[in-house]
């Protein structure tokens, strides 16, 4: 995991950059004199997303020690066993993201349809997080 965080910090540094210069380009462009604010913002914020994920990747690898793709003279064979659980299948990130649509939308037809779509959100997680306490699944 080492590996993976290091990767991603090393991304976020790039994005950090690139985010500068950006904004040094567009403030130089701008006939205002105060450069492009909506794609220095995405840019930012793509930074925090890379520095949040390698930090959360670097702390995991901390703490549960080396893995073997952390070994350079590691094979393959190492790496074998059980890696998880994976769902074989579930309706609920459908719902959820239809749910999440519907509440999206209520933000331009009315706040009545954005709070409806919160309870749908809400209980669409619930599903989506209890899914496999009840039924066919349950452990």
């Amino acid at each position: 995991m080492k590996v993976q965080g290091w990767l991603f910090l090393l991304c976020g540094l790039f994005f950090a950059g690139v985010d500068v210069a950006y904004w040094f380009w567009t403030k130089a462009e701008s006939p205002t004199g105060q450069g492009e604010p909506v794609g220095t913002t995405a840019m930012a914020i793509s930074v925090g997303f890379a520095f949040m994920i390698g930090y959360y990747l670097m702390f995991t690898a901390r703490r549960i020690g080396d893995q073997p793709e952390d070994n350079k003279q590691g094979e393959i064979s190492e790496g074998a066993g059980e890696i998880g659980f994976f769902s074989p299948s579930s309706w609920w990130p459908l719902f959820l993201c239809l749910a999440a649509a519907f509440a999206f939308a209520g933000f331009a037809i009315g706040f009545w349809m954005f709070l409806l779509g919160v309870f749908m959100v809400i209980m669409g997680m619930i599903g989506f997080v209890f899914q496999y306490y009840r039924g066919n699944f349950s452990h």
